[in-house]
């Protein structure tokens, strides 16, 4: 196939609610979407995940837009790929910035499996024709309105509730919620919160048989969280230390978790994330797929991805509904007790409402 045009749009959506985590607020979800084009006309989606300050990895969307525009486009224009697999190859160059070639290889991907005439998730080798989903619910102003939202969940039929957690909102958070839920699959997500001073705070959170502990340490810090695993009973999930399959490899020569949140957008693409599966299904180390509040584009990819063998564990690929009025895609992702049915329509297996696309772009650029 052959690179013919992109385009690059900046969105601005607003969520239903605030969604609230250790290191802040985000209601109005400001983004990118990429379109490519290939030489016979096929257009194939992306979404650029990074949010408009750099809280969660250095990226912002202002970034993402630049390297776009400025490095990734050029380096794809007008060239010939064999596999959409290369792309990655291609953008070795260009340092970090993953969020940013996750946009834009992912978009090569739904092109070319249209281009196939084949839905992605197959195209990616997945076999799960059905994936088991879970919800993540943001810190909440009250102990009440948490226990609403949980409630809607589990009436909706998630199999599964991810609680947000930070200093001095952590055990008797987690306590009164196994109190309530005695049962329900629990996952803590501390967004880097914590450090090794507050071992016993984290010691504390064996008591209520989690599913996992989500990246209590620093982003950077594979060594730390090695040394907190040998003292908890909880598996630790990785999450924002691993942008990479060296870092995979690192973490598990240093035993450093149980379990890895595989998101495309934060390895740079679906190629990567794949990689990172498939050592991680050869290492018995369990793998999920997280979510960036993103919209359907990119929660369409994620679910793709979701269905390849290894994800065991319920992904945080909640339906549209949870998180946007109204969604750029037609059907919205939808859970059906518990689980999100895969789509046989070529490509991501949704289709794109051009409308609402042009209704919530604040800016485009054809390259």
């Amino acid at each position: 196939m052959r690179i013919e045009k992109i385009v690059l749009r900046e969105m601005n959506m607003t969520m239903k609610a605030p969604f609230t985590t250790s290191f802040g607020s985000v209601q109005e979800k400001r983004f990118l979407i990429v379109e490519v084009y290939d030489e016979l006309g096929n257009c194939g989606y992306g979404e650029g995940e990074a949010f408009e300050a750099p809280w969660y990895t250095e990226e912002t969307t202002a970034t993402c837009w630049h390297i776009i525009e400025s490095f990734l486009a050029p380096i794809l224009l007008n060239r010939d790929i064999e596999h959409p697999r290369e792309v990655t190859q291609f953008f070795k160059p260009i340092r970090r910035n993953m969020m940013a070639k996750s946009a834009v290889e992912c978009a090569v991907w739904d092109a070319y499996a249209k281009r196939l005439g084949e839905p992605l998730w197959k195209v990616l080798g997945g076999t799960r024709e059905k994936i088991a989903v879970g919800v993540s619910i943001g810190l909440q102003p009250t102990t009440s309105q948490l226990y609403d939202k949980i409630d809607a969940a589990l009436e909706d039929g998630y199999g599964r509730i991810k609680v947000k957690i930070k200093p001095g909102n952590d055990v008797q958070l987690i306590r009164a919620i196994r109190e309530r839920y005695p049962d329900v699959p629990l996952m803590a997500d501390a967004n880097s919160a914590y450090t090794l001073d507050d071992m016993d705070i984290l010691r504390q959170l064996d008591a209520f048989h989690l599913m996992m502990i989500e990246q209590p340490l620093g982003a950077d810090d594979i060594l730390n969280h090695a040394k907190l695993q040998k003292e908890l009973t909880t598996p630790i999930c990785l999450d924002e230390s691993i942008h990479s399959y060296e870092d995979v490899v690192t973490a598990i020569e240093l035993r450093g978790c149980g379990v890895i949140n595989v998101k495309q957008a934060r390895v740079g693409g679906l190629e990567e994330a794949r990689r990172i599966h498939d050592l991680c299904l050869h290492h018995g180390i369990k793998v999920w797929c997280g979510g960036m509040l993103e919209s359907g584009i990119g929660r369409a990819h994620a679910v793709a991805l979701t269905s390849l063998e290894g994800f065991t564990m319920p992904g945080d690929t909640a339906g549209s509904d949870h998180y946007w009025y109204e969604d750029l895609i037609d059907p919205i992702v939808d859970v059906e007790g518990g689980y999100v049915h895969m789509k046989d329509a070529p490509g991501i297996g949704y289709k794109v409402n051009r409308e609402r696309l042009d209704k919530y772009t604040e800016r485009k650029l054809e390259l």
